[in-house]
């Protein structure tokens, strides 16, 4: 009596009487959405690996992955600092260098040569313990380093000659089953002999490799290993920054890889460009220039932001990209940025620092230029009131039917959610009850996006219809091994222009029906 998967089990091979069980899975598959907070971050730091994303959920994480927030341009730690501020908890990190960086070391006694498992100048913090071990006649190894718990490698035998051999051993494959290989540094024994004794021994050498970075280095190559941005390609993020990259040369790359990837990409100006009279025009002009037009990038005019950075103690200007990039990476797909509160934000260029005498907001015609123009702007008030946020809601396309933050992020959604979902329908024989599955899978999908208010309408209709079954795929095209499901998804619009008409007077006549109230 065999049990077997459906589709394992050839019927009319079958010579044997017997009971043959088939197991059928559900005809329905459910479609899973795939994750929408996922923001890839690119930019500098001081240790961890360079080229290579790292899942990041907090600043805990970045600083045992990368190390501290340092208050310098392209810094990796500060963007994610701010967008955990807005409440995005699911980074990509990638951390970039101009090639220069360089691992800290250290050379004990000719003997023994340690060296950290990372470039940057958090190695330099590195210290090396040598002191008497737990057993007689042995060593005990130390190593410290800030933020990371201190590694410990006991009981290392072995004369003259052979210690230094057993601590390289130990430090490179563990020295027992609770102590592995470090996880900080590397050792290689030169062969030397040198007489051990207890003593402390500091790393240097490393450098973050961050004194020739430039726009161009943050894009990185295309090419293995990949770096900078490329190194996030199928990464699953759905939004992502190259940390204080202002360079209008730049945007079209980066609008690219937003593209390909299908991600919503958070571009800036660069700063000061807010306090210039001919600021805004030089912003659309360059916009112009770049030959941005795009639905998939979203463009911050240089108006940057008063930052409290707590780790340095200090007030800081800081790029708007990571601000706004947390803050959509804590938003449903379907939502804008437009009027959502941002956190951390102590003034902006424009409007000043709270309690000096610059105090600027900005003119309805200034926010007319930038928003017909594909530029977004943080600004304060907001139409809800007096609080910092993202004043418009919109990417850089100049379409108004695509031109909502909303646009970008629920498509993206959709598709990805469709291509991590559906591939399973190909390599099945096309019949009447394939298109009735795919049908089904893709209706159960979306309404379950209608339950969980991702899609709606104004009048209650269904916003949603799919088509596939003949009319759409006629013999001669299945017949040649196609397949084709339409679906129309009609996506909820954003309440950007509230209006409300008020008439008063004396002569106002209320009538008793429409002007009750409970």
């Amino acid at each position: 009596m065999p049990i077997v998967q459906s589709g394992t089990l050839n019927t009319t091979a079958l010579i044997v009487p017997d009971l043959y069980v088939v197991i059928v899975p559900p005809s329905i598959t459910q479609l899973n959405g795939v994750p929408t907070d996922v923001l890839g971050i690119v930019g500098t730091a001081t240790w961890g690996p360079v080229g290579v994303p790292t899942v990041i959920g907090d600043m805990a994480d970045y600083a045992a992955a990368f190390g501290p927030v340092m208050p310098r341009q392209y810094d990796m730690g500060t963007a994610t600092a701010i967008a955990v501020q807005q409440g995005a908890q699911n980074f990509r990190c990638v951390r970039a260098t101009d090639g220069t960086d360089a691992k800290a070391s250290v050379a004990i006694l000719s003997a023994l040569t340690l060296t950290a498992k990372y470039t940057g100048t958090l190695g330099n913090n590195i210290v090396a313990t040598i002191s008497a071990g737990s057993a007689a006649n042995s060593w005990r190894l130390t190593l410290t380093i800030p933020g990371f718990t201190p590694e410990v490698f006991d009981n290392i035998a072995g004369t003259t000659t052979t210690v230094w051999a057993n601590l390289a051993n130990a430090i490179n494959n563990g020295c027992s089953a609770l102590r592995g290989p470090s996880q900080i540094v590397s050792a290689s024994a030169t062969g030397t002999a040198g007489t051990i004794i207890a003593a402390t021994y500091a790393f240097t050498g490393g450098t973050d490799g961050v004194a020739a970075m430039t726009d161009t280095l943050m894009l990185g190559v295309n090419t293995p290993p990949y770096s900078g941005m490329y190194a996030l390609q199928g990464q699953g993020c759905g939004i992502a920054m190259l940390a204080d990259v202002t360079s209008s040369t730049t945007w079209a790359t980066q609008i690219a890889f937003a593209v390909a990837e299908g991600l919503y990409m958070i571009m800036t100006d660069p700063p000061g460009e807010a306090l210039n009279a001919t600021g805004i025009t030089t912003a659309v002009a360059n916009k112009q220039t770049a030959g941005v037009d795009s639905p998939w990038a979203k463009l911050m005019f240089g108006d940057w932001v008063y930052w409290q950075d707590t780790a340095n103690n200090v007030l800081r200007l800081v790029s708007p990209q990571a601000f706004v990039a947390g803050r959509l990476a804590n938003l449903s797909p379907e939502q804008s940025a437009l009027n959502k509160p941002l956190y951390g934000v102590v003034g902006t260029q424009k409007s000043g620092i709270p309690g000096t005498a610059q105090q600027s907001a900005y003119a309805s015609a200034d926010l007319s230029v930038l928003f017909q123009n594909g530029l977004d702007v943080i600004a304060n008030p907001q139409p809800g009131g007096a609080y910092w946020g993202v004043r418009g809601g919109f990417n850089t396309s100049s379409s108004a039917a695509m031109n909502g933050d909303n646009y970008t992020r629920l498509t993206d959604y959709i598709a990805a959610t469709l291509q991590a979902g559906m591939g399973r329908y190909v390599g099945q024989v096309v019949n009447a009850q394939l298109f009735l599955n795919i049908k089904a899978t893709l209706l159960s999908f979306l309404s379950g996006m209608l339950s969980q208010g991702l899609l709606g309408s104004t009048d209650g209709a269904l916003p949603f219809s799919v088509v596939c079954d003949t009319s759409n795929n006629p013999a001669s095209r299945t017949a040649l091994g196609y397949v084709q499901a339409d679906v129309q998804i009609q996506y909820q619009a954003i309440n950007e222009k509230f209006i409300v008409n008020v008439e008063g007077g004396q002569t106002v006549t209320i009538s008793s029906s429409s002007g009750s109230s409970s």
